[in-house]
């Protein structure tokens, strides 16, 4: 068979900006997500309403982050990644807008509910490194990003609790919608659109199932106190929810382009690694629910800490500082010990996070501690996460995988503001006609956390051990200039497409990017070939392919190739047309 890249052209060449472009895009989402946590106790009384309703101001959030997650990275494979990221953002703008304007309960979550889109510009912006880096950029990018919640988490509450406390708490919506904007101006003058497009259609049913699915869920728990537990609406709630969920399960499986490819769980590290990830989505929600909240209690409670909202977010903020320098650290682990090792030690330090945060919520300076013990562990396990993923799918899945773990972290955050909501306004004592969460309240959510780490641990546990690269599999790697920065070829490729790029005189052409494409037209893989021109791929399956290279003061050149299972030498001559090649 023979394939041409007529009708798909490499991708646009990425330039340095790209990186932190989409980095700040995923740091404005974090920014949305934590934007109400310095006022997170005041809420009842600013909304009128109880405690459990206020819960849904930042659970509803969470909850259409959970569902926009798979929703935009479908749209973004069908109609462009770029267009779609521009439009989550736009998205949060108009629902940071509606908040701002409001004081309505209703209103306030139904803006807060269009902001959760925002969480699209994760899997979008994981998608575009995926399409346009080189592979021996794209772990760090990727992990950058996926660790850029967190990070952004951590700087905004100092910065949303300084313009909380010296303005209208409605301020912080327009500084949220500000934000937006500005990541939406820098994707449009540095960020190239991806020509790589799926085939099929949106699946509409299913964002309709994932969405009823989770509402059904969430509800009875931040409700279920008030209702009771064994009430009918509550049990009928929770039995509804499994029914929906099986149900959107089984007509995921059934679907030609399902919205979120329920397939790639069949693997035993896809599973687990998902089932890990929404152990550490419950663990990173619950230090922001509940230490500010400590924080700023006044000490005439006998617990609280007295401390301005401020001096409360700046005691938070390490959590996202620490995690920030956890990425080189978990780069050189993970390049020595595997992924799975640095997410073990990870939840590991998350446990000792929680479990020694039980003893230390007497001064400011411990929940300090604790907050810098925290980002560390959950730095190291977000960014082991995508590289999991990664490295237990073909090339040609990694997409749908990335974005199934991304729903399964947005999940573990929902359940967790959920359940903490819960505990804490039926934990709260009423004082002069106001709900004021109690020391039992603040421990029990600790509790919760610590379990679901214990749980994620046992889960990491039964991941299938990966191999890791022999020393003498690093010898190829050069790294004395920038120029001659190539990927490690053993390390990356067992069986696959490998050659040279050559000239008209046939001379090596280094620094060319070489793109496999699939026979549906997607890219497949992509590098960049070294000094001495060699360059090498790993292919998905076997099959026919496309490989197209380019360099600069050449034209694009593509030849055709069947791999059959061995691996294949094929040199691209940027003097010729595309020949076909089989074997």
């Amino acid at each position: 068979m023979t394939h041409t890249t007529t009708d798909q052209p490499p991708p646009k060449q990425a330039s340095g900006a790209v990186v932190p472009v989409l980095a700040f895009a995923g740091i404005v989402v974090a920014v949305m997500q934590t934007l109400l946590v310095p006022v997170i106790k005041d809420l009842p009384q600013l909304l009128s309403t109880a405690p459990s309703n206020a819960t849904w101001v930042l659970t509803s959030t969470l909850l259409s982050g959970a569902v926009a997650t798979p929703i935009m990275g479908r749209l973004g494979d069908l109609y462009g990644k770029r267009r779609m990221l521009i439009v989550s953002l736009a998205v949060m703008v108009v629902g940071a807008l509606v908040s701002a304007l409001t004081s309505q309960l209703l209103t306030m979550i139904a803006g807060r509910t269009l902001q959760g889109f925002a969480m699209g510009a994760i899997p979008l912006g994981i998608g575009l490194m995926r399409d346009m880096l080189p592979r021996e950029k794209l772990g760090s990018a990727m992990a950058l990003m996926s660790s850029s919640i967190g990070v952004g988490g951590g700087l905004a509450l100092p910065a949303a609790a300084l313009v909380a406390q010296h303005t209208n708490w409605h301020a912080l919506f327009y500084g949220a919608a500000g934000l937006g904007v500005l990541a939406i101006l820098l994707t449009l003058l540095t960020v190239p659109e991806s020509p790589m497009r799926a085939e099929g259609s949106f699946d509409l049913l299913g964002a309709l199932g994932l969405s009823a699915g989770l509402v059904l869920l969430l509800l009875p728990i931040t409700k279920g106190s008030d209702w009771g537990w064994s009430s009918g609406t509550t049990l009928g709630l929770f039995g509804a929810s499994v029914v929906v969920l099986l149900l959107w399960g089984l007509f995921e499986l059934r679907a030609k382009a399902p919205l979120v490819d329920l397939r790639t769980t069949a693997r035993p590290a896809v599973l687990f690694t998902n089932l890990a990830s929404i152990m550490v989505g419950v663990a990173f929600y619950v230090v922001s629910l509940v230490l500010p909240q400590l924080l700023q209690l006044p000490k005439a409670t006998g617990y609280g800490l007295g401390q301005s909202m401020v001096v409360a977010g700046l005691c938070v903020a390490p959590l996202g500082l620490t995690m920030m320098f956890t990425a080189p650290v978990y780069a050189r682990l993970s390049a020595r010990y595997g992924p799975k090792t640095t997410l073990i030690l990870g939840l590991l330090i998350i446990a000792i996070g929680y479990g020694g945060g039980l003893g230390l919520m007497d001064a400011a300076w411990q929940t300090i501690v604790t907050s810098v013990i925290l980002g560390a562990g959950i730095g190291l396990a977000y960014s082991s996460l995508p590289a999991l993923i990664v490295g237990a799918v073909p090339a040609s899945e990694t997409g749908a995988a990335n974005g199934l773990n991304t729903l399964m972290r947005s999940i573990g955050t929902s359940v967790s503001s959920a359940v903490v909501g819960m505990v804490l306004a039926n934990t709260a004592k009423n004082v002069g006609g106001i709900a004021i969460p109690t020391m039992h309240g603040f421990r029990v959510s600790f509790l919760i956390a610590t379990a679901a780490v214990a749980v994620g641990l046992l889960l990491a546990l039964f991941l299938p051990k990966t191999n890791r690269p022999a020393p003498q599999q690093h010898t190829q790697l050069r790294a004395s200039s920038e120029e001659d920065e190539v990927l490690e070829r053993a390390e990356e490729v067992l069986r696959g497409f490998r050659g040279r790029v050559l000239d008209a005189t046939g001379v090596p052409v280094a620094r060319a990017k070489v793109t496999l494409i699939d026979r549906r037209g997607r890219q497949a893989g992509t590098t960049v070939s070294g000094s001495d021109g060699t360059y090498a791929l790993a292919v998905p399956e076997q099959g026919a392919y496309v490989l197209a290279a380019k360099a600069s003061g050449h034209g694009p050149r593509a030849s055709s190739a069947t791999h059959s299972g061995e691996e294949l030498a094929v040199d691209l001559d940027l003097s010729l047309p595309g020949e076909v090649v089989n074997a």
